[in-house]
């Protein structure tokens, strides 16, 4: 049974459609990430998960009980961490979590104990009193977090925890979600980070309302037809117009000091012939070699391939 159960949710703003039919199944303890551009419909599907919103049409359970039906039952069992911080700024981070502990009735023992495991767990012990605004972005992210966990929910629903923050503080956080999810926590994230995507056991790509596909990283990966080809080189402009005519081109992208080549599966030696054709046209490179595609350009693929876009 799915911890996580979307049929055919569907929800409009006006004539806007922000959600259009999803059908999501995420298994108990499962890590399940969505990516997609913004305004594909990221954020409302989640507000709709956490009972914030209303879905115009379809079904949503989680843990097998209504969402729309039994909001109050579902409330304990989710921890939300919406993309703005919404903690309060004035108060510190003790403090914080003492409030979000009074509105899920934790108290006594249990509740000395559980706040002193969430401040170590997130590495916030050192800064219990300090007000909430006066933390850098990594640190409110991770008390976000700590106050959705204080009643210990089977679900926790996450929406860009990591959006705006440095590259340790974003690997933290990721830390302390891998210790969650071994504890059978049930996480459904959002992200626009292909990194953190693939720590994922599965991902959906999402656009325009809709999933285009969901699957492990491996798999989405591999809906790249072809090979592909890294080519780290100086002149990567130069590079990049001379592949285009290489036989068996299927296009290009550039990252950083590297230029990814799309070609023909048939092709026997790709690495040679690519190089072949470089050094007919005087275009000297460092370094050629085969490769695999990215998460991000398997979505890329998606995008450009999809007939209903």
């Amino acid at each position: 049974m799915s911890t996580i159960r979307c049929r055919d949710v569907q929800r409009r703003f006006g004539r806007t459609v922000a959600v259009a039919g999803v059908d999501l199944a995420i298994a108990a303890g499962e890590i399940y990430g969505l990516i997609g551009p913004d305004g594909a419909g990221k954020t409302t599907l989640l507000r709709m998960l956490a009972g914030v919103l209303r879905p115009d049409a379809g079904s949503i359970h989680i843990a097998g009980v209504d969402v729309v039906r039994h909001p109050e039952q579902v409330r304990d069992l989710l921890g939300y961490m919406p993309q703005r911080f919404s903690l309060y700024a004035d108060l510190s981070v003790l403090e914080n979590l003492l409030f979000y502990a009074d509105i899920f009735g934790v108290r006594g023992a249990a509740r000395r104990e559980r706040l002193e495991r969430l401040l170590a767990f997130a590495r916030l012990d050192a800064f219990r009193h300090r007000p909430a605004g006066q933390l850098s972005g990594g640190m409110k992210k991770k008390l976000a977090l700590a106050c959705a966990l204080v009643h210990r929910p089977r679900v926790l629903l996450l929406d860009e925890p990591t959006n705006g923050v440095d590259p340790i503080s974003r690997r933290e956080f990721w830390d302390i979600l891998a210790d969650l999810h071994l504890e059978g926590v049930t996480i459904l994230v959002t992200t626009p980070y292909m990194d953190e995507a693939e720590r994922c056991q599965r991902v959906g790509l999402m656009h325009r309302g809709r999933i285009l596909r969901q699957d492990t990283p491996a798999a989405l990966r591999a809906l790249v037809p072809g090979r592909m080809v890294a080519v780290y080189a100086e002149n990567l402009p130069a590079v990049a117009a001379a592949v285009t005519a290489f036989p068996g081109h299927r296009g290009h992208h550039t990252y950083g000091d590297r230029l990814h080549v799309f070609v023909d599966a048939d092709l026997a030696d790709p690495v040679a012939a690519l190089a072949a054709h470089l050094h007919g046209r005087g275009l000297p490179f460092r370094q050629i070699l085969e490769d695999a595609p990215r998460l991000e350009e398997a979505f890329i693929h998606l995008l450009e391939h999809d007939p209903g876009l």
